[in-house]
């Protein structure tokens, strides 16, 4: 018989296939946190924070995320190098042996869910090998009072066995020995042979982007958002190093989430997680005073190093550059009340533009929102990884292409809808490059950029003249408040005008190859959306440089 530490919710771990394992149901962060240290798993920081080193795995593993190809997704998923088919007698093969590892051991279970507005919450189970993974369930999913427990029944589960290594890889379809994979039919995560946590957590919400589209038509967003005081819902799209969490904690506005919500047909947006996982290389007080202070018990540091007195050095990247905390949102002070809200007036994608070509601000069309989104742009800064000498074009379909089942251009048809129905306002945000690519210009400075979205928050970009950027033709405003007026045309802030329009053309080329793979599904309203300049090199007629 399976034997019970703590009364379970509701039966026992002999359905999923786990036989004689001591099961932990349900602890308090305290108990975790306590666990993990006595048994050597994690050190105490300065201030109680819990750290713990993920091992092998300091990020995900895209290459070993895989999605179970049976008659639920096999028509529904973009299959290819992103979502990579593994077959349904090949996962339940790979199930039974992960359950025989964790048959035995102690386990951690947590009962939670996803999707913070209640016509929308998923429950889901997590069993843990380890405590500290536990832990950071409990900071990330949504948690449940005490009372709930008691009739919990799951809809999705994860399994997380980062001590199995699986030792016929090829014979069960995956490329090494560790895997990420979602089965939609069975409705569960299954990790295996990585301790790093957020790919328990991307796994969920991976789910979470086809199935709340395909059967509850909610558009899923890898975004953060705010709400005013007024009641008007601000949606930040943008990759890592673009600003969405520092752009998002906004001290007028209260925080909805920082990573992943939905869009329901009633406008209400939704947090679908119940933490914070951020990067924290760097970090200082100064700079991100809200993630900093929510560093204290409840927290749970990744990969960081302590110093011998148990300070975290934040600049230390000797483990990796991908230092995390994982923290209850209520770490954070200004929050959303049941993290949800109405009314979405303003949506900003983020983009840190490294060559020094795109406006610092401009506004959209549905058409150009649709074709942007679907390009996810934003460029990597010459030094930040081996081999990059100068800055390089990256491109992630919906801002968030690993963690997306679905063909891009079904979540670009639907945002443009949204868009229409609800008359909401798309910019483009960029918080990279002025005067110049990088090492000729310089970054925009923060306070320029809080300027701007702050003065479309209230309105007030709605009242100036624009003008058409000759190669993009994106709406670049003429006056903001607070922004010097020369800088809005990028243009105008380059020495050599020839060189700019040179760097812009070879920056619009990069969004037609990048486009490519998507045209063949996307409607004309979207492709024309894009550059002006075709994929030719062809400059629009009139357009010159001096």
């Amino acid at each position: 018989m399976t034997k019970i530490a703590a009364p379970p919710s509701t039966g026992t771990l002999l359905k999923y296939g786990l036989r004689d394992c001591l099961v932990q149901w349900n602890l308090s962060g305290g108990e975790l946190q306590k666990i993990t240290l006595e048994k050597g798993m994690g050190s105490e920081t300065a201030n109680g924070t819990l750290a713990v080193n993920t091992g092998k795995f300091t990020g995900r593993s895209p290459q070993d995320r895989f999605i179970v190809k049976d008659d639920y997704t096999r028509e529904k998923v973009w299959w290819g190098k992103i979502n990579k088919p593994i077959s349904e007698e090949n996962f339940e093969a790979l199930y039974k042996r992960v359950a025989a590892y964790l048959s035995g051991k102690e386990v951690y279970v947590h009962d939670g869910y996803v999707c913070a507005h209640p016509d929308y919450q998923m429950n889901v189970r997590s069993i843990t090998e380890y405590p500290w993974s536990n832990f950071f369930v409990k900071n990330m999913f949504l948690r449940l009072e005490e009372e709930e427990l008691k009739d919990f029944q799951e809809e999705w589960l994860v399994l997380c066995a980062p001590g199995y290594i699986e030792q016929e890889p090829e014979k069960l379809g995956l490329r090494q020995g560790n895997f990420s994979i979602l089965n939609f039919s069975e409705k569960i995560a299954l990790v295996g042979g990585s301790a790093y946590t957020g790919e328990m957590k991307k796994g969920i919400f991976s789910a979470l982007n086809l199935s709340l589209l395909v059967e509850r038509n909610v558009l899923p967003m890898h975004c953060s958002a705010n709400v005013g005081e007024d009641g008007d819902t601000a949606i930040f799209f943008g990759l890592s190093g673009t600003g969405k969490t520092t752009l998002s904690a906004d001290p007028e506005r209260r925080l909805i989430g920082d990573d992943e919500h939905g869009w329901t047909e009633n406008d209400v947006v939704f947090n679908f997680e119940g933490g914070c996982y951020a990067k924290v290389i760097g970090l200082t007080e100064e700079q991100e005073p809200d993630i900093y202070r929510a560093i204290k018990p409840g927290a749970m540091l990744e990969n960081v190093f302590l110093k011998d007195d148990g300070q975290v050095d934040f600049f230390d990247s000797g483990i990796t550059q991908n230092t995390r905390v994982s923290y209850p949102i209520d770490h954070i002070e200004n929050i959303q009340e049941g993290s949800y809200a109405q009314n979405p007036k303003n949506i900003f994608f983020l983009t840190c533009d490294a060559f020094g070509v795109l406006p610092p601000v401009s506004k959209l069309t549905p058409g150009q929102a649709a074709y942007h989104f679907i390009s996810g742009y934003t460029a990597k800064v010459a030094g930040t990884e081996a081999g990059i000498n100068e800055p390089v074009p990256s491109f992630s379909a919906c801002f968030g292409e690993p963690f997306m089942p679905l063909h891009p251009t079904v979540y670009a048809e639907m945002l443009s809808q949204k868009m229409e129905k609800s008359g909401v306002n798309v910019w483009l945000i960029n918080t990279g490059w002025s005067g110049g690519p990088y090492g000729v210009g310089s970054r925009i400075k923060l306070k320029y950029t809080r300027a701007m979205i702050s003065e479309i928050l209230k309105g007030e970009l709605q009242k100036v003249d624009y003008e058409m950027h000759p190669i993009f033709g994106l709406d670049m405003p003429k006056y903001c408040h607070g922004v010097p007026s020369e800088m809005l045309n990028p243009m105008n802030t380059w020495l050599q005008k020839t060189a700019y329009v040179q760097k812009s053309i070879q920056l619009a080329h990069s969004f037609h190859l990048n486009f490519e793979k998507y045209a063949q599904e996307a409607s004309d309203f979207i492709i024309e959306g894009g550059p002006l300049i075709d994929e030719h090199h062809k400059m629009p007629v009139g357009l010159s440089g001096n």
